[in-house]
C-alpha cells in the first residue's frame, strides 16, 4: 500500500498500537536542554536510570547569557542554577553534554543538524516544539511535554496518537527579496495560526526542493506556528550533501547502507494526505507581522487591517485586541511603523546563511536603533567571524553576541523595555514574549537589518537591487 514519508517513519518506530489509537514509539534520539531539570528531578526521586544515555544529548540554550560563555556570565542566580543543573545531571548520568564552554554549543535545534544528531528516518524528540526544525532533514521530529520527556528518559519510548497528514506544495520561482521566512509567514497567514492543528506537514514542490538545507529548516521550524505538530521535507541530494562529514553522520559502508534507506523515505507518488494546500511562490512578497500571532502577517507593502472589515464578530474582536496591544491604528502603512529595537537570531534564523543575508543589508548603512545579532551556535559564530561578518555588523552599529535563544524567548535577560517595538527574526510574536509590553514584528534577517538601518519597518527590496513593487 502506498505510504507517505511520515507513515514510513512512524510505522518503523511503532512498538505497539493501543485500542485507543495511541501508539508506543521507539525514540531514536532525545534532546534535552536547561528547562529539562524537572524530568531529571523526577528520575532522581524514583531512583530511575536513563535508559539510553548514549542516544540522549544535552545542551543549555534558553537561560544562557549571550554576553559570555562562562557560567558566571549568567547574572540571574536561578538561571545560573538551572544551567548548572543540566551540566551536572548530564555528567552524572553519562549523557553526551555540549556544555556552555564547548565549541559546539548552541541552540538545541541548531546544533542537532550541525552535529548530525538529526538524520533522515530517525524519530527525534525534545521538550520544545521547535524541534520540528529537524524535520527538514527527513526526520520525524516531535515536540513533547516535560512529563513525556521524563518517560523517554526512563524508557526511550513515547506514547503518541498519530496526527493527520497535510501536504503543503510550494511551487514556482521565489521573487526577488523573498526568503524562506517569507514563505513560512505567508503560509501561516494563509491558513491561520491553527490551520494545521492536529496535522503533520510535509512540505513539497519545486520551491521547497530548490531551498538550501538551512532554508528548509526555517520553513519546518515555522510549521509549529500554523498549529502543526510536525514539519518535514523529503531527503534528497541536498540533504545527503549537507550531512556528509557531520560528526555523528554515518561514514564509509555505514553511510552506503544509510543512503540506501534514506532514498526509500520520500512519500510514494500516489500516497494520500488528509489535507492539501498549494502556494504559488511567485505571489509571495517580503512579509512582516502586525499583530500578536504569526498568522497576523502581511506583505510589507500592505497596511494595518481594519477590524470593521471583518465580517465575523470573533475575528473582529481578535483583530482589535491585537491592534490594542500593538498600539497600531487601522490603515497605517506598515512601512510607516517606527521601531525601537532589532533582534537577529533564534533557532528560526540564526544560521550562517541568515547572518550573511543580514550582513549584506547591514553593509549599506548604519543602525539607527539598538540592534543585536545572536548566532544560533558557537560554530555559526566562528564561521561568521572567519568570513568577517562580525566586523560588518559591528561597523554598522550592531551588537555582536554569543549564541543562545536570547530575545526569542526573553528569559535570559535579553528583553526589550515595556512599550518598545522590536523587529525580530524569531518565530513568535505573542504578547510579552520579548519582555512585558514589548511589541514584536516578525520578519526575515534581511528585513530586520533593513529595519535597523531605517528605524522603521522597511521593504528590503528598496535597499537592494531589483524591482520594489
Amino acid at each position: 500500500m502506498s505510504k507517505t514519508m511520515f507513515d514510513k517513519i512512524w510505522h518503523r518506530h511503532t512498538i505497539l498500537s493501543g485500542e485507543d489509537g495511541q501508539c508506543l514509539l521507539y525514540v531514536s534520539r532525545h534532546m534535552v536542554y536547561d528547562s529539562s531539570f524537572h524530568s531529571f528531578e523526577f528520575l532522581k526521586r524514583r531512583g530511575l536510570p536513563v535508559k539510553r544515555p548514549d542516544q540522549t544529548f544535552a545542551t543549555a540554550d534558553h537561560f544562557v547569557s549571550t554576553l559570555g560563555r562562562k557560567i558566571d556570565a549568567i547574572e540571574d542566580a536561578e538561571s545560573r542554577h538551572v544551567v548548572d543543573l543540566l551540566h551536572s545531571n548530564a555528567r552524572d548520568r553519562g549523557i553526551p553534554l555540549i556544555g556552555l564552554e564547548d565549541p559546539r554549543q548552541g541552540i538545541i535545534h541548531v546544533i542537532g543538524p550541525e552535529l548530525g544528531i538529526a538524520q533522515p528516518g530517525l524519530l527525534l524528540v525534545c521538550a520544545d516544539s521547535h524541534i520540528s526544525t529537524l524535520g527538514a532533514l527527513g526526520a520525524l521530529a516531535i515536540g513533547i511535554g516535560h512529563a513525556e520527556s521524563t518517560h523517554v528518559l526512563a524508557t526511550q519510548t513515547l506514547w503518541q496518537s498519530k496526527p493527520k497528514l497535510m501536504r503543503v506544495t510550494v511551487a514556482g520561482d521565489k521573487p526577488f527579496g523573498v526568503t524562506a521566512k517569507d514563505i513560512a509567514l505567508s503560509l501561516v497567514s494563509m491558513i491561520g495560526a491553527s490551520g494545521a492543528s492536529g496535522h503533520a506537514i510535509e512540505f513539497a514542490g519545486s520551491t521547497i526542493r530548490g531551498l538550501s538545507m538551512e532554508e528548509r529548516m526555517t520553513v519546518c521550524n515555522m510549521a509549529i506556528e500554523a498549529g502543526a505538530r510536525v514539519g518535514m521535507v523529503a531527503p534528497d541530494e541536498t540533504t545527503f550533501a549537507y550531512l556528509d562529514g557531520r560528526p555523528l553522520a554515518p561514514r564509509g559502508a555505514e553511510r552506503d547502507r544509510a543512503l540506501a534507506y534514506w532514498r526509500t523515505l520520500p512519500s510514494d507518488g500516489d500516497a494520500g494526505f488528509d489535507a492539501e494546500v498549494s502556494v504559488d511562490a511567485e505571489d509571495i512578497a517580503p512579509m512582516v507581522t502586525w499583530g500578536i500571532t504569526p498568522g497576523d502577517a502581511l506583505p510589507i507593502t500592505a497596511a494595518v487591517p481594519d477590524p470593521a472589515a471583518e465580517p465575523d464578530a470573533e475575528a473582529r474582536t481578535g483583530v482589535q485586541q491585537a491592534l490594542d496591544y500593538m498600539d497600531l491604528a487601522p490603515g497605517t502603512q506598515l512601512t510607516d511603523i517606527v521601531i525601537d529595537r532589532v533582534f537577529i537570531g533564534s533557532c528560526t534564523n540564526g544560521r550562517i546563511e541568515d547572518l550573511r543575508a543580514a550582513a549584506r543589508v547591514a553593509r549599506r548603512g548604519r543602525a539607527v536603533v539598538p540592534a543585536m545579532v545572536v548566532p544560533g551556535s558557537t560554530p555559526v559564530k566562528r564561521q561568521a567571524e572567519a568570513e568577517g561578518l562580525d566586523r560588518v555588523f559591528i561597523d554598522a552599529g550592531f551588537e555582536w553576541r554569543h549564541s543562545g535563544c536570547s530575545m526569542c524567548v526573553g528569559i535570559n535577560g535579553d528583553t526589550g523595555a515595556p512599550g518598545e517595538r522590536c523587529a525580530s527574526t524569531s518565530n513568535r510574536n505573542y504578547a510579552d514574549r520579548q519582555g512585558r509590553g514589548v511589541r514584536t514584528h516578525l520578519m526575515s534577517p534581511a528585513m530586520a537589518a533593513a529595519a535597523a538601518l531605517t528605524g522603521r519597518l522597511a521593504d528590503v527590496r528598496r535597499l537592494e537591487e531589483g524591482v520594489t513593487e
